[in-house]
């Protein structure tokens, strides 16, 4: 037969794999959820299609013809292989979780973290990509996203994580350096890493410092939490982070949040995934464990 040849309505050989199985009407409509007249519908249809009788209906039985007893275990044969595949498919699904997620988020705060999903979920294999782009959830191999923003897109269910918040914070060694930074403006007596960054404009103004300080010519540009991080600890500079993604190098002696007052962004990090996906059991999964992990 050519690959092109139409084949019989799926349906009718549906009925007809699950009749020559069961050789009982009844008993293939009670396991279709059919009724029995859909059944021998579906089976005359086919009989038409082949221009063969495919069964004997005898009084108290049902018996395979010749041309029966040849397309039944084929048949079966073809839609076990569907069931398999299908199986597998549903099993590999289940078992890999991919997080789109932003660089540092990645790294500051879901990476420690991530140890205890998989201790809780075994079976979840996690993939984390890094990006900052736009996820198309109908054309790309994405699970869930976290992004900073509002919390509002269309088509997505949402949770907010983490409050965008920030706060200068240096080496100890540098701010000892130049006996400590116990006013706003002994900030000015260090170098101010990124300082291209908005978020600077912000913290001047909310503290009163005159921007005239913020080096901006020729400076060079990061824009990127985890590394302007780094060049902090090395005593490279003051850098503005947000504190619940250095809580490690915080609590390490690494980094140093000399002041406690804090700027707010417009934003903040959220769990985003498609609606209609809400229930799909490792996205609950992830869902409520990473609610879990939230600071109240």
């Amino acid at each position: 037969m050519d690959m092109t040849d139409p084949l019989p309505p799926l349906a009718a050989i549906r009925v007809f794999e699950a009749t020559a199985r069961l050789l009982s009407f009844t008993q293939a409509a009670a396991e279709l959820g059919m009724t029995q007249a859909a059944v021998s519908y579906q089976i005359k249809l086919l009989e038409e299609r082949l221009g063969a009788p495919l069964f004997l209906r005898r009084p108290r039985a049902l018996a395979l013809t010749e041309a029966g007893q040849w397309l039944a275990p084929r048949t079966t044969e073809a839609f076990e292989l569907l069931r398999d595949a299908y199986s597998r498919f549903s099993e590999r699904e289940q078992a890999t979780l991919t997080v789109n997620t932003m660089h540092t988020f990645a790294a500051q705060w879901l990476s420690p973290r991530l140890g205890r999903f998989q201790l809780q979920h075994p079976g979840i294999a996690v993939r984390m990509e890094t990006t900052t782009r736009l996820v198309d959830f109908a054309r790309e191999e994405v699970d869930v996203v976290i992004r900073s923003g509002k919390g509002k897109w269309d088509g997505l269910a949402s949770l907010k994580l983490v409050d965008v918040r920030f706060t200068p914070m240096l080496s100890p060694e540098l701010a000892k350096s130049v006996g400590g930074l116990k006013t706003h403006a002994d900030l000015l007596k260090v170098p101010l890493l990124d300082p291209i960054d908005p978020w600077w404009d912000r913290w001047f103004d909310e503290h009163q410092l005159p921007k005239s300080a913020l080096k901006r010519e020729n400076a060079p540009t990061i824009l990127l939490q985890t590394i302007t991080a780094s060049v902090a600890m090395s005593g490279g500079g003051a850098a503005l982070l947000i504190p619940e993604f250095f809580e490690l190098e915080i609590a390490a002696g690494r980094l140093i949040a000399p002041y406690e007052t804090m700027s707010e962004s417009d934003n903040s990090y959220w769990l985003a995934y498609p609606e209609g996906r809400r229930n799909v059991p490792k996205i609950k999964a992830f869902r409520d464990w990473i609610a879990g992990e939230i600071k109240p």
